[in-house]
């Protein structure tokens, strides 16, 4: 088992006591909890294994998929994989590599993303700018630097970046100005990990991974200290371990990092089902983009250096 992923584990039990333990003002506007349903399942097809530890992902729209990957031994770098299966690294010695964003020819992506910064509140992570034409051979530039277990990364429409943390004393998300200032952002939701804007870019959804209840909170980017609307996932917080989340349309799907699922949730509605199960320490899960990917299907990387290609029904 990784490290990073044996120190998360180890924790566990620890931070969800703590989170039940702190005392709350007025809660937030709670969508009801769904059983997580069954719906039709996806079909599971492997790409790719033995990359590390694969915390994320993201398509460059030319061909290539990146992911973040790690060793044991602390080292990591963010790799390209082809249609075809070949991988080749884009950037090497990256410690502990986080979310990513592509945007035009610029890859973003967070390092210092490893579970003992954010225990200790180490602020060594940074954010890179990694230049995508072939000529720059995978320059980087730093964008910001001091921040603690960045993990999960977007970027807002303005051109403001948000970073979670899902673990230390403080887990929630921080907002990257572009003059440089950093502002927390809806300080009320706590453990934060994956996120995605809904189609108007006004609300902003992030998953929770170590509080008692998987939840998935809407925060709108009008009014960020506005208490958000929390949708619930059934199951333990910590044995679900929600890790990333995508939308397609209105409909937002997430991993279960520790229960290996991918889960399919209906903000309308607040419905869950699972659409695929199986997947071990699933992580980041994105759908295709660019040549020789398939638009309909969801590619997910896992803690075990695998990635897996989920297709939706005919």
């Amino acid at each position: 088992m990784p490290r990073r992923l044996r120190l998360r584990l180890l924790f566990v039990p620890l931070l969800a006591a703590g989170a039940a333990a702190v005392p709350v003002g007025p809660g937030p506007l709670l969508a009801p909890a769904t059983a997580v349903g069954e719906c039709t399942a996806w079909s599971a097809t492997p790409i790719a294994s033995g990359l590390g530890t694969l915390e994320n992902l993201s398509f460059d729209r030319r061909g290539a998929m990146l992911v973040s990957s790690s060793e044991r031994t602390g080292g990591g770098s963010v790799l390209r994989v082809a249609p075809s299966g070949e991988v080749t690294t884009l950037l090497d010695d990256v410690v502990s590599p986080g979310g990513q964003v592509v945007r035009g020819r610029t890859l973003y992506v967070t390092t210092g993303n490893a579970a003992a910064s954010g225990i200790l509140g180490r602020a060594d992570g940074t954010l890179l700018a990694v230049d995508l034409r072939p000529a720059a051979r995978g320059r980087a530039r730093t964008v910001a630097e001091g921040l603690t277990m960045p993990n999960g990364l977007i970027r807002l429409p303005g051109g403001d970046f948000v970073v979670s943390r899902d673990l230390g004393a403080t887990t929630s998300m921080t907002r990257l100005r572009r003059d440089g200032t950093r502002t927390p952002l809806a300080p009320s939701v706590t453990s934060t990990n994956g996120m995605v804007l809904d189609r108007t870019g006004r609300f902003l959804f992030v998953v929770s991974t170590f509080t008692p209840t998987t939840t998935v909170s809407r925060v709108d980017l009008r009014r960020p200290d506005a208490a958000p609307r929390v949708f619930t996932v059934p199951g333990l917080g910590p044995l679900n371990a929600a890790d990333e989340i995508t939308r397609r349309g209105d409909d937002l799907y997430l991993t279960l990092n520790a229960a290996g699922r991918v889960v399919r949730l209906d903000p309308a509605t607040g419905e869950t089902c699972v659409i695929a199960e199986g997947l071990a320490f699933a992580s980041s899960l994105r759908f295709g983009a660019g040549p020789g990917w398939r638009a309909r299907s969801l590619y997910v990387t896992g803690f075990t250096g695998t990635i897996t290609r989920l297709d939706p029904p005919a």
